[in-house]
C-alpha cells in the first residue's frame, strides 16, 4: 500500500494531499499529450486517445490538481487520434485534431481535422477535414494581426479562415527548433507538439524534442519566443525548460508541455511524462510551477518532482463524480469509462446495459480482433473483477490487463475450458474447469508487477490461479505501441456474453 498519494474514490491514488501541496501524476494513468483551455475560473483538459472509441474524452478542474471527467468529445474516430489542440476564439471552442490511418480506418495518410461547439460541454460538431496531410501535432496562434494559424510539427505552419474551419495559403517551414547537445541521450530529434502563448507582447512557442517513449532522458520541453507571430524565433537561452537528467528521476520523458497561468496567478507548465518503474500506466499528467525571470523566460520550479509541490492558492478537496472505474451496467459509461478498442464505426451497438448488466455481442475470432472494452487505470496495485455468462455455446470471453492485440495476461472462458493468456499468447497450463461450464467469477490481482489470478465456479470459493506472472515488460519500449496496460472486457466467438458487473479497487484500498 502507498503512503505517498491521499486516497481517492474506489482507493485511486489522488495527488491533494490535502496539506497545501500535491504530487504528480494530478491525472493517473495514460493521458498523453495534454492540451489545456482555460474558461473562466474552469480548466478544461484532453488528450490524444489513439484507437480509443468513443474518444478524445474532456476533463475538468478549478485547481489543476483535482480533475474530474465531462465526457468524449468524438463519438466515432476516423483514424488513431495523436496530439490536439483545444482552443476558443470569441464565444465558440475548437478543438484540431490529427488522424492517423489505421488498419480498421479508411484513411490512407494522416489529416488534420477540427471540431467545434458553442457548448464545451456539450454536443461538437464536425469532424471537418482541413485537407492538411502527413502532418501532425496542430497548435493553434492567434497573430498580433488578429488572423489565425496552425502551427504543425516540423515545425510548420498554415494560415486558417477567421472561422477557422478552413485553411488559407500555402504551408511553410517557420522554426528549426534548439539543437541539444550531440551526447545527450535521446529516442530521436523530433521537433513536435508546438504550442503557442503570449505574455507581455512576446508569442512564446513551446514545443517537443527528443522523443516521445525510449531513453528517459530523450523527451524534453524547449522554447523560443518572437514579437511577431512570423519571427524570427529566439531560442531560450537556458533550453530546455525541463528534461529527465538520468533514470535515477522519479519521472522519465517528459515532454509534450502547455504554459498557462493558474487561478493564483502562478504559471504552470502541464505536460506528460512516464513514471519510473511503471511505464506500463502510459504517460501521466504533470504540473510543475513556473517563474518568469527578469528578461522573460520561463524557468520550471519542479525540479525532479521527487517531492510534493505547492498547490495553487485555491487549491481544495472537490467531488470526484465521474472517476469511479466500478460498474453495475445499469447504465452506459462510454468514454468516461469504458472505450473500444480498434473499433469500427458502429462498435458502440454490440453493448446492450440493463438491470441484468452489460449483454457484449462477440466480435471477431479471438482475443486481438475482439475490440475489448478497456478502463484506463492510474494506480501502481490495483484488483479487478467481474462475473461473466456465456450466452451461446460457442462464445468465448474473459478478464484481461490488456496492452495491445499483441501483448496481454489474463483469463478466458471458452467451450473446453479456462484459458490462460500471458505475453498475448495462451499458456501451456490448464486449470480445472471443466468444459461446457457457461458461468464464472474471475479477479485480478496487480500487485506492482505481479499479477494473480482467481476464479470462481458458481457456489464455490475463489480458486488461485495456479500460476503467477510477471509484467514489467508491458510498456511501450518493448511493446513499440505508445498506449498503457488497462483492464478490459471481451467477448470473440460467436453469440453474447452477459457481464453482471465489473469492480475496481486501487492500491490504497486493497480489499478484493
Amino acid at each position: 500500500m502507498s503512503t505517498m498519494w491521499s486516497s481517492g474514490i474506489e482507493g485511486q491514488r489522488r495527488a491533494n494531499l490535502a496539506d497545501g501541496t500535491y504530487r504528480n501524476p494530478v491525472i493517473g494513468g495514460d493521458h498523453p499529450d495534454p492540451t489545456i483551455l482555460r474558461v473562466g475560473d474552469t480548466y478544461y483538459m484532453t488528450f490524444s486517445s489513439f484507437d480509443a472509441s468513443p474518444g478524445i474524452i474532456l476533463w475538468k478542474s478549478t485547481n489543476l490538481v483535482d480533475w474530474d471527467i465531462v465526457g468524449p468529445i468524438l463519438a466515432n474516430p476516423w483514424g488513431t487520434v495523436f496530439a490536439c489542440d483545444l482552443i476558443a476564439v470569441g464565444d465558440r471552442y475548437y478543438i484540431y485534431i490529427p488522424f492517423m490511418p489505421a488498419p480498421w480506418s479508411d484513411l490512407d495518410a494522416p489529416t488534420i481535422a477540427v471540431m467545434w461547439t458553442d457548448d464545451i460541454e456539450g454536443e461538437w460538431n464536425g469532424p471537418i477535414d482541413l485537407g492538411i496531410r502527413g502532418m501532425i501535432d496542430p497548435g493553434h496562434a492567434i497573430g498580433e494581426d488578429g488572423k489565425r494559424y496552425l502551427f504543425l510539427n516540423g515545425v510548420e505552419r498554415i494560415a486558417l479562415a477567421d472561422d477557422g474551419l478552413s485553411t488559407i495559403g500555402p504551408q511553410e517551414h517557420v522554426y528549426d527548433g534548439w539543437r541539444y547537445p550531440e551526447d545527450w541521450i535521446d529516442e530521436a530529434y523530433s521537433l513536435e507538439g508546438p504550442k503557442h502563448v503570449v505574455r507581455d507582447d512576446w508569442h512564446y512557442l513551446i514545443s517537443a524534442v527528443g522523443g516521445t517513449a525510449g531513453p528517459a532522458t530523450g523527451h524534453m520541453v524547449i522554447v523560443a519566443r518572437s514579437r511577431s507571430i512570423d519571427g524570427p524565433w529566439e531560442n531560450m537561452p537556458t533550453n530546455p525548460l525541463v528534461r529527465c537528467q538520468n533514470d535515477s528521476e522519479p519521472w522519465w520523458s517528459r515532454g509534450h508541455g502547455t504554459l498557462l497561468e493558474g487561478p493564483d496567478g502562478q504559471w504552470y507548465l502541464v505536460y506528460h511524462a512516464y513514471e519510473r518503474g511503471h511505464q506500463e500506466l502510459g504517460r501521466q499528467v504533470c504540473l510543475e510551477p513556473v517563474d518568469w525571470s527578469e528578461d522573460g523566460w520561463p524557468v520550471a520550479r519542479g525540479g525532479d518532482l521527487r517531492t510534493p509541490l505547492p498547490a495553487p492558492a485555491t487549491t481544495e478537496h472537490t467531488p470526484e463524480t465521474r472517476r469511479a472505474l466500478s460498474d453495475d451496467f445499469t447504465a452506459p459509461a462510454w468514454g468516461w469509462r469504458w472505450t473500444f478498442d480498434r473499433p469500427d464505426a458502429d462498435e458502440t451497438t454490440r453493448a446492450h446495459f440493463g438491470d441484468d448488466g452489460l449483454t457484449l455481442a462477440a466480435k471477431g475470432t479471438d482475443i486481438a480482433s475482439s475490440s475489448p472494452m478497456l478502463v484506463l487505470a492510474g494506480d501502481h496495485s490495483y484488483t479487478i473483477g467481474t462475473e461473466l455468462e456465456r450466452l451461446d455455446d460457442t462464445t468465448r470471453a474473459g478478464l484481461l490487463l490488456y496492452f495491445n492485440h499483441r501483448l496481454f495476461v489474463g483469463m478466458e472462458l471458452e467451450p473446453t475450458g479456462l484459458t490462460t493468456w500471458a505475453g498475448g499468447t495462451p499458456t501451456w497450463g490448464r486449470e480445472p474447469v471443466p468444459a461446457g461450464v457457461k458461468r464464472i467469477g474471475l479477479r485480478i490481482d496487480k500487485r506492482g508487477h505481479i499479477v494473480t489470478m482467481y476464479y470462481r465456479l458458481p457456489g464455490q470459493d475463489w480458486t488461485r490461479h495456479s500460476t503467477r506472472f510477471e509484467a514489467s515488460g508491458y510498456h511501450a519500449n518493448t511493446a513499440n505501441d505508445l498506449v498503457s496496460l488497462r483492464p478490459a472486457l471481451f467477448a470473440a466467438g460467436s453469440g453474447s456474453v452477459r457481464f453482471t458487473h465489473f469492480t475496481y479497487r486501487g492500491e490504497s484500498d486493497p480489499t478484493p
